[in-house]
Formats: C-alpha cells, sequence, structure tokens
C-alpha cells in the first residue's frame, strides 16, 4: 500500500484510529455465538485495516479502545481483549516488515486464532468460570478473525485501487 490513508501527520492517525473504533463499536451488535465465545468478524477486519494502514501501535490502541467500549456498553466480554489486542499487533508487524495486505491477514489469523485463543483461556477460566479446555477458545477465534481478515484484505485491496485511480 504505497499510498496510505494516513502519512505521518499524528491528527490524521488519531482521527483514524477513533473511525476504526467507531466503526468497531457501532458494528459491535454484528457477532455470531459461537461455543462459549461470541466472535466479531468486523472486528478483524478493523484488525486487518488498522494493522495495514496505521502500523502496529494505532492498531492495537484501536484494538484496546473497542473492546473497552463494547465490554462498558455490554455488546462484548472480557475476551474481547486478548481476542483482539495480539491480532492488531501481529497484523501491524506482519505488514511494516512483510510489506503484503495477505501478511497482515495471516498476522491477525495466528495473533487472534492461536495467541488470543490461549491467552482467552485463563482469562475465560479465571473471569467468567469457565471449565472447558483451552482449543475450546482457540477454533472460534480463528475461524472469525478468517472471515474478518478475508473482509479487511477485500477492503484494503478496493481502497488501494481506489486511492490510485484517484491519484493518476
Amino acid at each position: 500500500m504505497k499510498n496510505s490513508l494516513v502519512k505521518t501527520f499524528p491528527l490524521r492517525k488519531i482521527v483514524a484510529v477513533g473511525l476504526l473504533v467507531a466503526l468497531g463499536v457501532v458494528a459491535a451488535p454484528l457477532s455470531i455465538p459461537v461455543g462459549v465465545a461470541k466472535v466479531y468478524p468486523i472486528q478483524h477486519a478493523i484488525n486487518v485495516l488498522a494493522g495495514a494502514m496505521l502500523g502496529p501501535g494505532p492498531a492495537v490502541m484501536a484494538a484496546i479502545l473497542t473492546s473497552t467500549l463494547r465490554n462498558l456498553m455490554g455488546t462484548g466480554t472480557p475476551l474481547a481483549f486478548p481476542g483482539s489486542i495480539f491480532g492488531a499487533l501481529l497484523a501491524g508487524l506482519a505488514f511494516r516488515y512483510l510489506k503484503r495486505d495477505y501478511f497482515a491477514a495471516a498476522g491477525e489469523i495466528v495473533g487472534t486464532g492461536l495467541i488470543g485463543g490461549l491467552v482467552a483461556f485463563p482469562l475465560a477460566k479465571w473471569i467468567l468460570g469457565f471449565a472447558g479446555l483451552a482449543y475450546a477458545f482457540i477454533i472460534p477465534f480463528a475461524l472469525s478473525s478468517l472471515a474478518g481478515s478475508v473482509i479487511g484484505v477485500i477492503i484494503l485491496r478496493l481502497w488501494t485501487k481506489t486511492v490510485n485511480r484517484n491519484i493518476h
């Protein structure tokens, strides 16, 4: 993504994070219950977008803010934190170093599906009283992040085509 939505001006990054957080909060009712978790494909798409367009730091900030607001509004669970933070971080790092949208998507899937799923287990056991197995989170988190990552890559590619068409 040579022509990024956000260049280096910090105010633009703050506004972009705010818009992505607002989108994540507004889209919060669009969840799919899978086992003990609610999955939010839109949040994963936002993680891919934020990671690729803004970088790992702002992507993590957007994930934390979105998860916090969803929990405060009652539309999320504490599992939203590990389910989004690690995916946003790895999506941003993967895009930063490998410069491909599909690597950002892969970072989201590994970060959310594997790492987030494993971190969610002790959190669910401690806070929610969950007595199941650790892999009970990996499968729904991975499926949700896969769906959201595909959406995120599609949006990134459409955005890039639109931006490039308007510049030339």
